[in-house]
C-alpha cells in the first residue's frame, strides 16, 4: 500500500510521451528552461533588492520601474516552470538547484542607482542571449509552444532593457 505522502512526491511524467517532441530533446529543454528559470529568479531578486534600495535623483522611476519587472517576472517564472513540466521534467525542486538562483554575495549590495541600473542591463542582457539561443533551438525542433513562449520572454527583456537605458541617460 502506497503512503499518501509518496502519492504527492512530484514525479516527473514518463519518457514514452507522444507529443511530437523526442525524449532526449525535451531533456535537453527542460534543463535550458531551468537555466533560464535561474536567470530570472537572479533579476527577481535583484529587482527586488534594487526596489527597496535606490536612493537619489533616481529613486521614483527607478523604484516604480523595479516593482513593475519583479511582478512580471514573478509571474514569468510560473510560466516557464509550467512548461518544464509539460515537457514530462521536474522545474528545479531542491536547494542545490535553487542557489543558482541567488545573486552572488555582496553583488547587490550598496550600489549606487546608476550601478543597479548597469546591473539590471547585464542581467536582462544575459535573459535576452539565453532566451534567443532557447528559442532558437525550440524553433529548430518544432517545439512552437516554447519558442512562443520564450518570444513573450524575449519581448520583456527588450523593452525592459530599453526602459532601464532610457532611466540612465543623460
Amino acid at each position: 500500500m502506497t503512503s499518501n505522502a509518496a502519492s504527492l512526491k512530484p514525479k516527473a511524467h514518463s519518457e514514452s510521451m507522444n507529443v511530437g517532441l523526442t525524449a532526449a530533446y525535451r531533456r535537453e529543454m527542460a534543463k535550458d528552461l531551468s537555466d533560464i528559470l535561474a536567470e530570472s529568479y537572479r533579476l527577481l531578486i535583484k529587482s527586488h533588492i534594487y526596489h527597496w534600495n535606490v536612493v537619489g535623483p533616481l529613486f521614483k522611476p527607478l523604484h516604480e520601474l523595479t516593482e513593475e519587472h519583479y511582478k512580471a517576472l514573478f509571474e514569468a517564472i510560473d510560466i516557464v516552470a509550467e512548461r518544464i513540466r509539460a515537457l514530462g521534467h521536474l522545474a528545479p525542486a531542491n536547494l542545490d538547484m535553487a542557489a543558482r538562483f541567488a545573486p552572488k554575495a555582496g553583488e547587490a549590495e550598496h550600489l549606487t542607482a546608476a550601478s543597479m541600473i548597469d546591473d539590471l542591463i547585464a542581467g536582462h542582457e544575459a535573459a535576452v542571449r539565453l532566451a534567443r539561443t532557447t528559442a532558437t533551438k525550440a524553433d529548430d525542433h518544432s517545439d512552437v509552444v516554447t519558442a512562443d513562449m520564450l518570444t513573450d520572454r524575449l519581448t520583456f527583456h527588450e523593452k525592459a532593457l530599453w526602459m532601464l537605458r532610457a532611466i540612465a541617460s543623460e
